[in-house]
This record gives C-alpha cells, structure tokens and sequence, in this order.
C-alpha cells in the first residue's frame, strides 16, 4: 500500500487505514484476526465526498438556487463518474477481493472502484483531517468543476427547449453526436439538435452534455426565445 499512499502529498502513513480501505467484504480474512472491510470508511468517505463539492459548489455558485445546486452535486457524484476517477488512480489494482469476485472482473466493477474511492476519502479523512480530505477531493474533480460554469449557463435551455417544442405540437427535440474529435483527454464534441426533421441548432462542448445545452441555446435562439449567449445564434438549415 505504500505505492497508493503517495496519492497524497505528503504520503500517508497509517497504512492499515490504506489496507481496509481496499479490502472488499469478500476478501476472506485470516481467523482469529477482527475483520476489516472498506464498508465503514465508505459510509465516511461518501459524508465526506458530498460535503466537500457541496462546499465547493455553494462557494463557487452564490447566486444559484438550492435545487441547482443539489443536482450539480448529484451529477458530479454518480457512479460512473465516482468510477472514472477511481480507474485514474488504479485503485482495482489495489483491490483486495474474494477468489469469486475477482475471478468475476471485480476489478473493474464499477460499483467496487467507486466505493473504494469513497473508503479512500474516508481513509484520508481520519488521518489528515476536513482541510486535506477536502482540498484532495476538489482536486481530483477539477476539471469536472471547471466546466460547470458552462453547465450551468447552459442548464435552464435544455428545458427551456422542451416546454418551448411541446407548446409547438409536442415533439420532443432530438441531440445526434455527429462528430467527437481530439485526443483522450482533450476531446471535443459536436451534436444537433432536431426536431420532426428540422434542425434548429448546432452546439460543440468539452463534453457530450455541455454540447447538447449548447445547441439547445442555438435552438431556442432559432425559435426565437429568448436566451442569453456570448456568441451570435447560428440558425438550423431544414433537412434535405
């Protein structure tokens, strides 16, 4: 465990924190010995976790309503995402699992990696207290956190657009990604919006998500709503 303890700056030093925070429930335990498994320290760590983008959030967003904010935790916490972070750390590598778990690709279950990430917040926590857990916490989201202003700028369109298109017969609009470009991680994406074979708008992003608001901000430009953006509205062309 000494390899991971160095996610930290300093490395932490209570590696038997390290040890149960990677130790699956079907890890067998030697006997005589008190069974440790991750399952306390990811109750904490998830406490943890939760509190530290929510400070986060209310810090960086202070004009944002409540409901906002709880959903930019949520997104920012699910358990795929809470996965891709674990994989970035390689912590099924660190797994300590059953012979049936790990024969069955625990390793790279999502639902394992993530919780170890969240035992490993917890683990942390203990050892370094609030102020390290939570500044390692907004590193390891940076980037997602970085974006969320164009998220949520982007947010209510989405919306928008769709109590715009149901009033104009019921149609849902439909986002097609019609190109993905750049290297693994600098990606750039593009998607159109289209409603009953018009397209009403164009959007690019970071992500698939910020492109698809974006191009709902062109449509409803297109509708003639209003919306606020930085860039001139680039009309839909009618489908041949």
């Amino acid at each position: 465990m000494a390899e991971l303890a160095r996610v930290v700056d300093p490395p932490l030093r209570r590696l038997e924190l390290l040890d149960e925070a990677m130790t699956h429930r079907s890890y067998g335990q030697p006997p005589g010995r008190p069974r440790k498994e991750n399952e306390r320290l990811e109750f904490l760590g998830d406490a943890v976790l939760g509190l530290a983008i929510a400070d986060r959030l209310f810090h960086q967003f202070p004009d944002l309503p409540v409901g906002r904010l709880a959903q930019m935790r949520i997104d920012l916490v699910r358990a795929p995402v809470l996965a891709e972070k674990a994989r970035s750390l390689d912590l099924g590598r660190h797994l300590r699992l059953g012979h049936g778990e790990a024969a069955s690709g625990g390793r790279q279950k999502e639902s394992l990696v993530g919780d170890a990430l969240e035992a490993l917040i917890g683990a942390i926590y203990l050892e370094r207290g609030w102020e390290t857990a939570a500044r390692w916490v907004e590193g390891l989201f940076d980037v997602e956190i970085a974006q969320l202003p164009e998220t949520t700028r982007s947010f209510d369109a989405k919306s928008r657009l769709q109590e715009r298109t149901q009033e104009r017969g019921g149609q849902r609009p439909e986002y097609r990604l019609v190109e993905v470009s750049g290297p693994d991680h600098d990606r750039s994406f593009r998607v159109e919006v289209w409603l009953g074979g018009q397209l009403l708008g164009r959007g690019a992003g970071r992500s698939k998500k910020a492109a698809e608001q974006e191009a709902a901000h062109r449509a409803l430009e297109a509708l003639g709503a209003e919306a606020s953006s930085p860039e001139p509205a680039e009309r839909g062309e009618p489908a041949p």
